[in-house]
This record gives C-alpha cells, sequence and structure tokens, in this order.
C-alpha cells in the first residue's frame, strides 16, 4: 500500500497554503514524492516489476513538471520546498 489517509492528512497539512487547499502545486509535489519514495524502496525489492518501474517513472516525470512551473512561477517557494523535501543535492 503506498500511503495511508493519515500519512496524505499530515502531508497536506504541512505544505499547504490555507485551510482548504489541498491541490496546489506545494502539497501535489510532496504527495508524489511520497509516493516516488515509496515505489523507489518497492523496486530495490522487487526488480524485475516493470509495471510499477513505468508508474514510478510517470510519477517522477509528474513531479519534474510541476517543479519546474513553481521555479519559473514563485522561485523562493520553489528553493524553500526543494529543502524541506531533500530534493535537488
Amino acid at each position: 500500500m503506498a500511503i495511508t489517509k493519515d500519512q496524505k492528512t499530515e502531508l497536506i497539512g504541512q505544505f499547504r497554503r490555507d485551510e482548504r487547499d489541498s491541490g496546489s502545486p506545494e502539497v501535489q509535489i510532496a504527495l508524489l514524492t511520497a509516493r516516488i519514495n515509496y515505489l523507489t524502496e518497492h523496486m530495490r525489492a522487487h526488480k524485475k516489476d516493470f509495471a510499477s518501474r513505468r508508474g514510478l517513472l510517470k510519477l517522477v516525470s509528474q513531479r519534474a513538471d510541476l517543479l519546474k512551473y513553481l521555479r519559473e512561477t514563485n522561485r523562493e517557494l520553489y528553493l524553500s520546498l526543494i529543502g524541506k523535501l531533500g530534493l535537488r543535492k
């Protein structure tokens, strides 16, 4: 199972802009990162699971697109977000 409802609620609470926000780019990037981390661990154990590999690559591409959008629209928010999530070493 990917991420639990409690984990998802916690991530949304941590990265949302206001009380009712659940779809801003920051929240979407945080949720995608959690799913990518889970699938990365899954792929280490199951090297020949090509269906999950395809899903992982799609998630990485989707996150890259959202990061590019955020970088172009709000540079400060982009830099703080990648710092919090530990992306871009």
